[in-house]
């Protein structure tokens, strides 16, 4: 009870007589002080967009809006209204457009993914069918497909017949996933398809794959992504960035399978939420990179 009642009071009446009187002693706003004494990341625009927020200022809380398109007058009027003089200070400009790329970009990037995961196969779409093919022909170059429909799918992964019914919850996002990784990273995919029909620890590799896609749109959607993206991408993430997380989270939880050794596939739940923990004890780390480290092909 303590802590909130000391929350309320710092944020409502303390905050703003000590953002003050160090302004009076340095000359410096709190944005300035942020960003000249913090290096470019996930620190330094966590606490911009911290102070961005908890401003009475409308033009300071406006530049948080994802649909903001000329960030750089943004800027400009910050700067107007923080009084903050180019000459005195010529790096915070920069460092501010940097912060406000990344922390919109966020947003739109929710956006982006979120539109994706609403977009459902169809048989009838010839680019949904052309990508389902070519994660076939990624992952099992040796091997002809017999037919579109066929029991063949269930090498790779998936529970019927006809894979387009595996892709319900997270639509063409879990697809793209799953053929950015076999494209991007094809040894790598190969060898964790290789582990996922291992005959004692094997898994469902589509079907895990599509569970992992909802776990990174679900650390998307809760904001938890936010420190990974700030410290990986020097301003606005796009899907790209999102597929790249996907890659790092499919290999690791391979490795994080074979290393725990369950007795059976039935087991799956109880791994997969303890990865789950490990990858936000991780994101908790001002310094997180989840960025997968073997080289890949772009």
């Amino acid at each position: 009870m303590f802590g909130y009642i000391w929350q309320y009071v710092y944020t409502s009446f303390l905050r703003y007589w000590l953002k003050w009187f160090i302004r009076q002693a340095t000359g410096t706003c709190e944005l300035q002080r942020i960003c000249s004494g913090y290096k470019p990341g996930a620190t330094r625009t966590t606490k911009a967009e911290y102070s961005l927020r908890s401003s009475k200022n409308k033009v300071l809380r406006g530049a948080l809006e994802p649909s903001k398109a000329n960030l750089e007058q943004c800027v400009d009027q910050i700067m107007k209204e923080k009084n903050v003089k180019p000459q005195k200070d010529p790096q915070f400009k920069e460092s501010l457009h940097i912060c406000l790329l990344q922390i919109t970009g966020n947003s739109s990037l929710y956006i982006s993914v979120e539109d994706l995961r609403k977009e459902v196969f169809s048989s009838e779409n010839q680019e949904h069918e052309a990508m389902l093919l070519k994660l076939w022909d990624l992952l099992m170059p040796a091997v002809k497909l017999e037919s579109r429909i066929t029991k063949q799918w269930g090498d790779i992964g998936f529970q019927g017949d006809d894979p387009k019914t595996d892709f319900r919850g997270m639509g063409m996002l879990g697809l793209k996933n799953l053929v950015f990784f076999s494209e991007n990273y094809t040894e790598e995919a190969r060898q964790v398809l290789s582990h996922a029909n291992h005959p004692k620890l094997g898994y469902s590799y589509a079907i895990v794959g599509i569970n992992l896609t909802e776990m990174a749109y679900s650390l998307l959607k809760s904001g938890e992504l936010k420190p990974h993206f700030y410290n990986t991408v020097p301003g606005t993430p796009e899907l790209q960035h999102f597929h790249q997380l996907y890659c790092y989270l499919a290999y690791e939880f391979d490795k994080f399978w074979v290393a725990e050794e369950p007795e059976s596939i039935m087991e799956f739940n109880q791994y997969r939420e303890k990865f789950h923990n490990i990858v936000k004890t991780h994101l908790q780390d001002p310094d997180v990179n989840l960025t997968l480290t073997v080289c890949s092909k772009n």
